[in-house]
Order: structure tokens, then sequence, then C-alpha cells
């Protein structure tokens, strides 16, 4: 498998796990929080820069291709599944 489809392999990955702690923090599941879509948000922005700089060290900045190589191969397929699971996890 090539390193585009690695790198959409791993932000979708993480876009599940960025849409289960938006669903928590958007949810008042920690009631210190409470419900805070603006928090949920970020902490999605976080997890998907984290995801990016672990997949440029892994695979190198040349092979991923740059910032758009990264937009493709990862930050589009990661928007939409964390878009789509912090659905699913809401409407469960």
């Amino acid at each position: 498998m090539d390193v585009d489809g690695k790198m959409a392999i791993i932000h979708a990955v993480a876009g599940i796990l960025a849409g289960y702690v938006s669903f928590t923090l958007s949810n008042g599941s920690i009631p210190a929080i409470g419900e805070n879509q603006a928090l949920a948000a970020l902490a999605g922005l976080v997890i998907l820069i984290i995801i990016g700089n672990i997949s440029e060290r892994i695979f190198g900045k040349e092979a991923v291709g740059g910032t758009k190589g990264w937009l493709w191969s990862g930050i589009i397929p990661f928007v939409f599944i964390w878009f789509i699971s912090w659905t699913i996890f809401i409407n469960i």
C-alpha cells in the first residue's frame, strides 16, 4: 500500500477517535465541563494536528507531499470520518 493510503487509514481511525471525544465533550458526559460544542470541535482539531505531525514523522515530509499531500490524504478523510462518527455517536 502506498503512503497516501496508509495516511488515509491512520487519519480515518483518528477521525473515529475524535468523533467519540467530541461526542463526550459535547454531550455533557463530563459534569465539570458540561455541554460544550466549541471545546469538542477544538479537541478534534488538536487530534488532527497531532496525528498529522505523527504521520509526517513516520513517513517523512517528502513522502507525505507537504501541505497539499496532507490535505488530500489526511485532512479530508479525517474531517469526513470525524463528523460522521460524531453524528452517529450523538444519534445512538
